[in-house]
């Protein structure tokens, strides 16, 4: 099953570090990232999930629940997570999702064949509170995530939510954002009230609307 940007994201029920879940459930009015990870005790996905732990103060301001899955049982799991805390100085403080089944792996289409028949890639899946997946991204086994361009996608989908607004390349949280061809010439004055440029017809910038 290939899942693309705007489907609505496969409920599942899994086993977690911190319990047994029913994603939706779970998921509630949130926002969501689920994230995958080949195999534990794995050198890259230790230093991934640790990273995670320390970013994920700044999820939970943005209102996004973060989920890990490994194909690895609930045991390793647990064992691992004191291998994470050790050697990345912090505390994995979300839930990891066992699936030695493959069952959620194969939902979410995070195994490639060409890459390897058994593990998944590394796959994340940016999920709004309508349930519908918003971003996904695909890294292969041997290459670490970017946890500030996760946050920086998250901080993008959130202002086009809120605003009609869209961002440019290489934009940063602060930096001016598009008004979207959705919203009428006549609207832009009432609904951007920090003033805007319009650079062509297409293309009208305005200072970032929550700053």
């Amino acid at each position: 099953m290939s899942l693309r940007i705007g489907d609505i994201a496969p409920d599942f029920q899994a086993q977690t570090t911190e319990g047994d879940v029913s994603f939706h459930q779970w998921l509630g009015e949130k926002w969501g990232i689920l994230f995958s990870h080949p195999a534990d005790f794995t050198p890259v996905c230790t230093t991934e999930l640790g990273t995670m732990a320390k970013y994920k103060p700044e999820f939970d301001k943005r209102n996004v629940k973060v989920v890990a899955i490994s194909v690895d049982p609930i045991e390793k799991h647990n064992q691992w997570i004191s291998d994470i805390n050790e050697t990345q100085h912090t505390e994995v403080n979300y839930p990891m999702i066992a699936d030695p089944e493959r069952e959620v792996a194969k939902l979410y289409d995070m195994i490639h064949p060409n890459a390897s028949d058994s593990s998944t890639v590394r796959s994340v899946f940016v999920i709004g509170p309508d349930k519908k997946i918003k971003l996904t991204l695909s890294y292969p086994a041997s290459t670490g995530r970017n946890f500030d361009e996760l946050l920086r996608v998250v901080d993008s989908l959130q202002l086009t939510a809120q605003y009609s607004v869209a961002t440019p390349a290489n934009w940063k949280d602060g930096d001016d954002v598009i008004i979207t061809l959705a919203v009428p010439d006549a609207d832009v004055p009432a609904r951007f009230p920090k003033g805007h440029t319009r650079v062509k017809p297409y293309l009208r910038t305005t200072p970032q609307p929550n700053k």
